[in-house]
């Protein structure tokens, strides 16, 4: 077999192949089975094709989905009807919100009395600058300054009320203060008080004083300043130029009202009144409540003071130039007391500079700037003392940044619930806001309060306490009978019930 004839019987053995069954037998008789390809496709599209225009108008004409859309039409404006309806009756039925009482920037937070500029900083005005920040963590809203105007005491012929004493600054330093305090949030008052190192303030001689302080409160409200504060009012406000120098604070341009200020000490809740009425002053800050009166004494005042007068215009202040420190006072008591019930009363809380840290009369002002440092360097009894008044700091500071967001505590009305001679406990409340009551014991004696008010829950939440070793903050306390310790006050809250 020649090559050729190999070949050709290798092919047909192949088709041969083919041919066989699938089963792999090969019946007898019987062709093999040949091979089929078939091609299937990988992705077979399926095109969906809905009804047109002219059948889903034919389906939409008959008498079902007519009837159908009617129903539905007919249920959705009786649902939205209802929902307007009831909307409406909420609306009715809620309890009305009484309107935010008018206010003024100096009754938003505690001022601030820097009598003498140079013991608060080395610098003057400029040291007075650097220290905005510090003022602003404290959330101070006004600063009192001065008085800084040139003066020998007892020497009217040397007053110049438009001019400031070199020694604490000059004038560029007091725009520079202007223009950061005012970029921070915090207004400037001068105190103008004439004779102020003298032995009367107005040098005897009122009525000439008066002349020429009228157009030195024009002089300085127009260079920026916020106020001007006067002691001993009484003697001017009976002198023929009061009344021009007290419409000069009435005419604003509509920005920022100035606020006229003035103190007054030695008077009876009856004489204060008359002063408010008389003067027409912003602002008239006393010696009330006197730490030396009984609580239940303090409680009466109070309440008279605010029967009477809008607490827009009732200052509590406790130091100053004149009456010293909070940590100097007579009898004594805890500065947190004070500051407690400072921050808590209705109306504007004035602070003199380092009541925040219970300084006392001769000590340096230094000691405010350097508590941090000394607490961590000093020695034992350096560090306790330091770290005492770094607490006192946070205490204060607690207390301005509460009294500056609770609208109960920056003009709510005052309710008193307990008065005794050491002690005293008083609500503030406004509208569906929170309330806040505020227990006071200035004696050295634990005491037990009943407290008169039918509407009292059965507890309420400890916000701010001097001694957290048996009111912890955040803890409910009952006050079925609430129960202070020794030279003890608290802060409690709870919620509008409604």
């Amino acid at each position: 077999m020649n090559k050729e004839e190999e070949m050709k019987e290798v092919e047909l053995n192949e088709m041969d192949q083919e041919k066989q069954p699938m089963t792999g037998e090969t019946p007898t008789g019987t062709e093999k089975n040949g091979c089929v390809k078939i091609s299937v496709p990988e992705d077979t599209e399926v095109k969906f094709t809905g009804l047109s225009k002219e059948e889903l108008m034919k389906v939409a004409g008959t008498a079902g989905w007519v009837r159908t859309r009617w129903i539905l039409l007919v249920l959705f404006w009786l649902g939205w009807v209802g929902m307007l309806a009831g909307a409406v009756v909420i609306i009715v039925q809620a309890p009305r919100c009484k309107p935010i009482p008018e206010m003024n920037w100096w009754n938003e937070g505690p001022l601030y009395q820097i009598s003498d500029v140079n013991a608060f900083s080395e610098s003057g005005l400029k040291g007075v600058e650097e220290k905005l920040d510090y003022l602003n963590q404290m959330k101070v809203k006004g600063l009192v300054l001065g008085p800084i105007h040139t003066v020998q005491a007892d020497k009217l012929s040397t007053l110049e009320l438009t001019s400031i004493n070199p020694e604490f600054g000059s004038d560029s330093d007091l725009k520079t203060l202007l223009d950061r305090a005012h970029r921070k949030g915090i207004s400037i008052v001068l105190d103008l008080t004439p004779n102020y190192e003298g032995d009367s303030a107005w040098f005897n001689n009122a009525a000439t004083v008066a002349e020429r302080l009228k157009d030195a409160c024009m002089f300085w409200l127009h260079k920026g300043v916020d106020g001007i504060f006067l002691s001993d009012l009484r003697k001017i406000v009976n002198t023929e130029a009061w009344t021009s120098i007290q419409a000069k604070f009435n005419e604003t341009d509509g920005t920022k009202k100035p606020a006229l200020m003035g103190s007054y000490t030695g008077l009876s809740v009856d004489g204060i009144s008359v002063l408010l009425n008389r003067s027409g002053v912003d602002l008239l800050l006393t010696e009330l409540p006197d730490p030396s009166d009984s609580s239940d004494t303090q409680a009466l005042s109070i309440e008279k003071l605010y029967s009477m007068h809008p607490q827009t215009s009732l200052g509590w202040s406790l130091s100053g130039r004149t009456l010293g420190s909070l940590a100097s006072r007579s009898p004594a008591v805890p500065v947190r007391l004070f500051q407690t019930l400072l921050f808590t009363l209705p109306g504007t809380p004035v602070f003199n500079a380092g009541d925040e840290i219970g300084l006392k009369i001769g000590e340096k002002s230094e000691a405010m700037w350097e508590l941090d440092s000394q607490a961590e360097n000093g020695n034992a009894t350096a560090k306790s003392v330091q770290e005492e008044r770094i607490a006192l700091r946070d205490f204060f500071k607690a207390l301005s940044d509460l009294r500056g967001k609770e609208r109960s505590l920056l003009h709510g009305e005052f309710v008193s619930l307990y008065s005794s001679p050491s002690a005293l406990a008083f609500l503030r409340i406004w509208d569906q806001s929170e309330r806040f009551l505020i227990a006071i014991n200035w004696g050295n004696a634990a005491v037990t309060m009943t407290l008169n008010n039918n509407d009292l829950p059965a507890e309420a939440r400890v916000r701010v306490t001097t001694n957290a070793e048996n009111l912890a903050v955040d803890s409910m306390v009952s006050l079925e009978k609430l129960e202070l310790g020794s030279k003890q006050a608290v802060l409690l809250s709870y919620p509008y019930a409604g």
